[in-house]
Parts: C-alpha cells; sequence; structure tokens
C-alpha cells in the first residue's frame, strides 16, 4: 500500500512537473532610459547585480543612429534600423504630409502612418497573443491597424511602482484574457544623467538605488507566479558629458541660411530650399565653428541606407563632434537656468556615433530559457527582436536588420 502510495506521489510530481513546463512563455520587456553600460559595475545595484548574476547579460548593447530615445526604442520593438521603420530621429519633417513628428506632439505619435515595420507587440497580436503596454515607443498608434490588447497613452508622472502594480494585475488576469507580453518603461536614469551628467556619482546612485529597490519588487513578486516569465531589460542609449561652455549656438550657424532645419542636439537636419547649393552652405557651415562636422548624406557613415525615407533625412545633417550640442535660443536659455538650479556646469547628453562607447546602454535577461552567468561581447540592439519572437514562438518577419543567430547562443 505505502509502494503505491509513493508511485502516485512521484506521477503526480512528474505530470505537475510537465503541466508546468508546458505553460507558454512570457516576456516582459523592461526599458530602462539612459541606462549606461557601466552604472551597474560603478554603483553595485542589489538587485539588478543579483539579477545579471542568474541570468544573461552584455558587456554593452550599440544603439543605432541617431543615438535618440524615440529612434532606439522602435528599432528594439521592430529589429530595423531607424532609417527603415522610418522614425529617423527624435524629431524630422515629412514632406509628404508637410509635418514634423515630434515627441510631445500627441496627434501625431498616436498616429499609425509614421511607424513601420511589425514591432513585437503587433506580430503578438496577430499571432493570437495578448500584449500590454505600460508605455514603450509605438504602442499608443494603431499600427497595421493594431495595438496592444491594454496599452496606457504615456504619462510621466505615473509612478514605478504603479506600473508595476499594473504588471502583476495583468499576471492575475485568466489564461485566455492574460497578455503573453507586456512591455515598461521607465525614465529614470534618463532624467538624472541629463540633468547631472554621467559622471556625477552622488545623484546617480541616488537615483538608482531607488530605481533599483523598485524593480527588486517587481522581480520578488514575478517569482510569485508560477510562471514561465522571461524578464529583458534593456536600454535605448547611454549617456555623454556636454560642459556648459560647449554649446552651440544653432541660430548663428543657420544664420542666412535657406533651410528648414529640424532638431537640435547631437545633430540638426537641413532641408535646403536650393539642393544645389549643398557645397556652398557646407563650406559656410564648417567655416563658421570648428567642433561640427556635416554628413551630405552621400556616405552611409551614419545612416546606413541612403535611400530609406531620404526626404526624413532632409539634404545636410549638422553633427557637432564628442563633448558639443547644438541649441537654439531656447534651449541656451534652458541650458543657463538648469545650471543655476542643480548647481552644475555639465550635462548629460545623447544621440552621437553609437561608436562612441558613452552611447552603449544595457541588456540583461533572465527565465526559464535563459541561460545563466553567460556574458556577451557589445551588439547591436537590432538583434533583440528576433530572440523576443524566438521566446514566444513567433515567425521572424522577412526584411528586418536583425539575425537571429546572434543572440541564440543566449537560449538553452
Amino acid at each position: 500500500m505505502k509502494r503505491s502510495f509513493l508511485i502516485l506521489v512521484l506521477l503526480l510530481s512528474v505530470w505537475t512537473s510537465t503541466f508546468s513546463q508546458e505553460k507558454e512563455p512570457i516576456v516582459i520587456l523592461i526599458s530602462l532610459d539612459g541606462f549606461r553600460h557601466d552604472y551597474v559595475e560603478r554603483f553595485q545595484p542589489e538587485n539588478l547585480s543579483r539579477f545579471i548574476a542568474e541570468g544573461t547579460s552584455a558587456k554593452g548593447l550599440i544603439p543605432s543612429f541617431p543615438t535618440k530615445t524615440f529612434p532606439n526604442h522602435y528599432t528594439i520593438a521592430t529589429g530595423m534600423l531607424p532609417e527603415h521603420h522610418g522614425l529617423v530621429d527624435n524629431a524630422f519633417y515629412e514632406p509628404a504630409k508637410n509635418q514634423v513628428y515630434t515627441m510631445g506632439n500627441r496627434d501625431i505619435v498616436q498616429d499609425g502612418y509614421w511607424y513601420g515595420g511589425t514591432p513585437i507587440w503587433v506580430l503578438a497580436e496577430q499571432q493570437g497573443i495578448k500584449a500590454a503596454s505600460y508605455f514603450f515607443v509605438g504602442t499608443e498608434a494603431p499600427i497595421q491597424e493594431v495595438r496592444p490588447s491594454y496599452y496606457y497613452d504615456y504619462d510621466g508622472g505615473v509612478p514605478n511602482l504603479t506600473r508595476i502594480a499594473k504588471v502583476f494585475d495583468w499576471l492575475r488576469l485568466p489564461e485566455a484574457e492574460r497578455p503573453r507580453l507586456i512591455t515598461l518603461y521607465f525614465s529614470d536614469m534618463d532624467d538624472t544623467g541629463h540633468r547631472y551628467g554621467p559622471n556625477n556619482d552622488l545623484e546617480l546612485k541616488k537615483t538608482l538605488g531607488r530605481l533599483d529597490h523598485e524593480l527588486g519588487a517587481l522581480f520578488e513578486g514575478l517569482e510569485s507566479f508560477d510562471l514561465p516569465i522571461h524578464v529583458v531589460l534593456v536600454s535605448d542609449h547611454g549617456m555623454a558629458p556636454v560642459k556648459k561652455d560647449h554649446l552651440i549656438s544653432l541660430d548663428q550657424l543657420k544664420e542666412g541660411i535657406s533651410a528648414r532645419v529640424v532638431n537640435n542636439g547631437a545633430l540638426a537636419h537641413l532641408h535646403l530650399e536650393d539642393p544645389k547649393k549643398k557645397k556652398e552652405v557646407i563650406k559656410l557651415l564648417l567655416g563658421r565653428n570648428q567642433h561640427i562636422t556635416v554628413d551630405d548624406l552621400t556616405t552611409t557613415a551614419n545612416y546606413s541606407d541612403l535611400a530609406a525615407f531620404p526626404q526624413r533625412k532632409g539634404d545636410l545633417l549638422i553633427l557637432p563632434k564628442e563633448g558639443y550640442y547644438l541649441a537654439d535660443a531656447s534651449g541656451m536659455m534652458r541650458y543657463q537656468t538648469n545650471a543655476a538650479r542643480f548647481q552644475t556646469e555639465t550635462f548629460g547628453e545623447h544621440g552621437f556615433s553609437p561608436s562612441y562607447r558613452d552611447m552603449w546602454g544595457i541588456f540583461y535577461a533572465k527565465g526559464p530559457q535563459i541561460k545563466e552567468g553567460l556574458k556577451l561581447e557589445p551588439f547591436q540592439n537590432i538583434h533583440i527582436y528576433p530572440l523576443l519572437c524566438r521566446i514566444l514562438g513567433l515567425p521572424i518577419p522577412e526584411g528586418i536588420d536583425g539575425k537571429g543567430e546572434v543572440l541564440l547562443p543566449v537560449l538553452k
């Protein structure tokens, strides 16, 4: 009798284990905006350090040009370079609509016209997998007429713990309603990096301590679910120091030049009224400031595909050299105000060439299908998308820039 009972217990144990393994995998994709590749090593946050030790990490995540927030979030979401998915910058001009895409224009951000490719949440929904998002670039727009089953319009004022609590709510839903893909977004390190620069250890450590505590609450909560949850932590870009006296006046640069000038910072797009005057304008610009270069968009030095979305890139790019930054009149005033307010002479900025190591972000992953203790060399962020597809069992679309074989070693 006792032997029969033991056999029954063993059979039940095997059946329960098999049943658990057969549950469909879940992916939680988390973006930590502006989280530079060296922050964890420098500050040793408890929860993130443990997460990394128990999963796979990269020495750096190489962003795509330009190293700005919107292009790179959408690159991670689609596996396509900015010049292929269409978000060629945080702000750019579209002649076909005679409109400037800007992050702050809600009507434009929520218009599916601007977004190419097939974001991971669209692919999931098309394959019958529910997706949810507490913020990620593109999730507010009907892309291919598809949005996540659950999503929120962006509101930076929503506390991180509120976003995390909603993830737990989604995971508690009945299986038929439960999302298997969830995206989260936290801007803390980007905000502090911009305000104080990436070398202000006191402020960065303070912010990272709070963020790490909140992530710890997320990690601990996820462990209470009997679900095969995979967490993938990424960032869109890193951060570089820019001194207040290294700001370049964009207004002075463009004075007298007949062109529409869109964006500033690490690059400005010039749409010339007369494109035949390219050489003349380049000579004029280079003579006005020694700390800039000009890309005439006839080589692949920055955008790798010259034929893709040429109308959105413009005729010329003004690019400040490392440590310098373009600012218009209002930007100059803002920097002066912030310098006094935060008592700093150095700020943090991004958007520069991905070859600039300070622009590198992070990739950390953990879950049932993820190897433990694996350290990867730096890789381009276009390769994350095929990995997410493989974990979720989704077909990898043709025509993406990411290669599935790059992160295949991550999987058990």
